[in-house]
């Protein structure tokens, strides 16, 4: 006779939020998988392994708890245990290739098969544990369609997780990760037809499991997971910390550098005002000393005095913000003054290897959200880079370009686009990776420190050959949106 099981739909729903926990908590383990070496990098691999067997293995047996049949069912110990150790063999095949060096794809697809089939002998091993007055069978067509549900989703979710860094992503391919475990589990549960025999009386020759242990195990394995994700996250988030004051630490100390280079061009800019304002001062005293005085050319030599005050302290302003060391902040700015001051700043400079500069800033530009020096520091950095790179070619033929306007998804688009020898193929791929230079002699840390500036404010920064001589690098910021709500209420 046919058995018609129900379901009970708490327990349903539970078990998908199991299979969806579980899987963003191994995916987060896995994802560190990649980036460790050595003793470290088989401990992550464990864990991750440990983790999404475990809630594999638990997603299945919560399943199994809302599986009603009208007769007491019980597990047989060994298999349900076997059931465990497959899906961790499975998923930690899984997390191991998908981590390995090479060709992503082979790697993504071995990795999927590994993933789907550590589900599939989870499931169908846990199936075959069932103890009771009930006998199972399987239409194949239903089986073979949970083959390809688990394994076809299960690569899915591994192409969302790891083929990019993004954290939504990453949720997204828990979702899909956890939507493959569910939904092979209640495929392959369609799959099952259960009768029951002429007669109930069944030996008990093997020590069973009934729902109440079955339902404790699980909930172990579930506070387990709990717990490798808070840790993970704790972890995460002190490892983010560090990275971020490095960056920092590395950034500053790249400003500063970048200002000794630049000492030299700086003192004479701030010793043109100093100068000038001396002279107008002892202009003044002349027309004063005058019989009569000259009151109204004095207060003209007085003012200029005053303007070339002003503009020294300008530039003194605009030095110490760049070498003082301060938290990063994120207030709404106006993309063409920041340029506009870091081109004063290296005007001397430009002057000194002769070297035309020319501006194309776009007018009406929306506003970004962003810490002031860090952009500025990017600026400062192309610029010196493409003076230094048109130092070796003949003097008329040195001009640089800096220009900004919006790219078609409405971003701000900066770019710096300079007239020197350029670059191999080659180096327009490495060329923002850290320690990576073609300067004899340079630390290869400053395009790094560029990219991660503009990647932190979620922009993207890329270079491109000229059609001619030399290189544009580019890279885009968002708008704030914010500030220009703001703006148009206001007007």
């Amino acid at each position: 006779m046919v058995i018609t099981p129900t379901y009970d739909p708490s327990l349903v729903v539970l078990s998908i939020l199991v299979a969806g926990f579980a899987s963003y908590t191994a995916l987060d383990l896995g994802g560190r998988v990649a980036l460790a070496q050595g003793p470290t990098h088989r401990i992550w691999l464990a864990g991750a392994a440990l983790t999404m067997g475990a809630g594999i293995w638990s997603m299945h047996f919560v399943a199994m708890l809302a599986f009603m049949l009208p007769m007491p069912v019980s597990y047989d110990v060994g298999l349900t245990v076997l059931s465990l150790v497959l899906a961790i063999l499975g998923t930690s095949g899984s997390f191991y290739f998908i981590s390995r060096p090479g060709a992503w794809r082979p790697r993504l697809v071995l990795s999927g098969v590994f993933m789907g089939f550590g589900i599939l002998a989870m499931h169908y091993t846990g199936m075959a544990a069932m103890r009771g007055p009930v006998e199972l069978s399987y239409d194949p067509l239903w089986v073979a369609l949970s083959v390809i549900v688990a394994i076809g989703a299960a690569t899915a979710a591994l192409w969302l997780a790891f083929g990019t860094k993004d954290p939504g992503r990453k949720l997204a391919a828990a979702i899909v990760l956890g939507f493959a475990i569910s939904g092979m589990h209640y495929t392959g549960m369609r799959a099952a037809i259960c009768t029951a025999p002429a007669t109930t009386e069944v030996a008990q020759e093997v020590t069973t499991l009934d729902r109440t242990p079955l339902a404790v195990a699980i909930a172990g394995f579930v506070l387990a997971d709990l717990a490798a994700l808070f840790a993970s996250a704790y972890k995460r988030k002190r490892a983010d910390e560090a990275l971020r004051q490095t960056r920092a630490d590395l950034a500053h100390v790249q400003r500063v550098t970048a200002m000794g280079e630049l000492a030299a061009s700086i003192t004479h800019e701030v010793m043109q005002p100093l100068g000038a304002g001396m002279n107008n001062a002892g202009a003044a005293l002349r027309w004063l000393d005058g019989q009569p005085p000259n009151l109204d050319k004095a207060r003209e030599a007085l003012g200029r005095t005053v303007e070339n005050g002003e503009r020294a302290a300008q530039i003194i302003g605009r030095i110490r913000s760049l070498v003082k060391k301060e938290p990063p902040r994120k207030d709404a700015l106006e993309v063409n003054e920041a340029i506009a001051e870091v081109v004063a700043l290296t005007r001397g400079e430009v002057m000194k290897n002769n070297v035309s500069v020319q501006t194309q800033l776009a007018e009406g530009l929306p506003l970004i959200q962003g810490d002031r020096v860090q952009l500025q520091q990017v600026i400062l950095n192309l610029i010196i880079n493409a003076v230094q790179a048109m130092s070796g070619v003949s003097e008329g033929s040195r001009e640089l370009l800096i220009g900004t306007g919006k790219d078609a998804s409405g971003r701000v688009l900066v770019s710096v686009q300079d007239s020197g020898p350029g670059l191999n193929p080659e180096s327009f791929e490495r060329l923002f990776d850290s320690f990576y230079t073609t300067k004899p002699g340079g630390m290869g840390m400053g395009l790094s420190i560029c990219r991660s500036i503009v990647e932190a404010h979620g922009g993207r920064i890329w270079a491109t050959p000229n059609a001619g001589s030399g290189i544009t690098v580019l890279f885009t910021l968002p708008i704030n949106d914010q500030a220009m709500a703001s703006a148009r209420s206001a007007a």
